[in-house]
């Protein structure tokens, strides 16, 4: 068997959509396998005449204490030089509850949690004492993984492209898949962002106050920002860049660039701007385009 993926991290970090990646692209896949299956599993795809020559398995406490033995069966996976790699998914703790609370899922250590505190037990709470449990189980697996990927700022989507830029083959995938990921730089830069361009440059419409509740995505602030002055200039300068750049991380065997476009609070001027690469990039039909607006919603803050 030529590769071997053992996908491990927190629950509600992405572990679905990271196999869902590795079957994609034509490997056989288990989820929820028990570590002390996974050794076996390795040894039966070395045999001669097996017809599986590529593998992904996903093994978390969802195991309940058979989890414990992972670290072991890793050890000894090496030991017999049976050749595999470990994707390791985390996220921020915020994030990781919310993503319980919107698909109201019971964490897998959710009852462990709250029977070690029984008394005044909201769901959050709950959720939260059980990620601080689960990174207790997982720290020793952490420092073992091949790759580690943070999925705090990623969209479903998003997490499938970087798995397989930083996991399969290359050549595997095909085009290039493009993200232009606009965001807010009061609210941070993102995590996981290749190149990084800033607009605030040009005339912010939040000081317009018929402007100021709406979005990049409303024609008229379109309008206001795509008659600011220098705005012809600055795709003069910046499509060509991009044009250059682009090609050049394709032929280095990249599957996903992310490209962001900051502004202040991510809701005018960068949604602008990465709409109309969107659609001047999706027009060509050389890369796979998607648009991601990460603070959008967030409300406008006070002049």
């Amino acid at each position: 068997m030529r590769d071997f993926v053992v996908i491990t991290g927190f629950s509600g970090a992405g572990k679905s959509q990271a196999m869902a990646c590795f079957e994609d692209a034509g490997y056989f896949c288990v989820d929820n396998l028990p570590p002390e299956m996974i050794g076996q599993l390795a040894e039966l795809f070395e045999h001669e005449g097996s017809k599986v020559e590529r593998a992904a398995v996903v093994s978390d406490v969802r195991g309940g204490e058979y989890f414990d033995g992972l670290v072991r069966v890793l050890d000894e996976l090496a030991a017999r030089g049976l050749p595999h790699r470990l994707l390791y998914l985390e996220a921020s703790d915020d994030v990781l509850v919310n993503r319980f609370r919107e698909t109201r899922r019971r964490h897998p250590l959710a009852e462990e949690a709250g029977a070690a505190h029984p008394v005044a037990n909201p769901v959050g709470g709950r959720v939260a004492r059980a990620i601080d449990s689960e990174r207790e189980m997982l720290e020793p697996l952490r420092e073992r993984a091949t790759v580690s990927i943070d999925t705090s700022d990623l969209s479903a989507a998003r997490l499938r492209k970087v798995v397989a830029d930083k996991m399969l083959p290359r050549g595997s995938i095909g085009k290039l898949a493009v993200t232009f990921l606009t965001y807010g730089f009061k609210h941070g830069t993102p995590r996981d962002a290749d190149l990084l361009f800033d607009v605030r440059f040009l005339p912010n419409p939040h000081y317009e106050s018929e402007l100021r509740p709406l979005t990049g995505l409303d024609q008229a602030v379109r309008q206001y920002v795509e008659a600011s002055d220098g705005i012809e200039d600055f795709y003069a300068h910046l499509l060509p860049l991009l044009d250059y750049l682009l090609p050049q991380y394709e032929g280095e065997g990249k599957a996903h660039l992310t490209i962001g476009i900051g502004c202040t609070g991510g809701r005018h001027r960068s949604v602008v701007i990465a709409e109309h690469l969107a659609r001047d990039y999706e027009s060509r039909g050389d890369y796979l385009v998607d648009v991601v607006h990460r603070d959008v919603d967030k409300p406008p803050r006070t002049p």
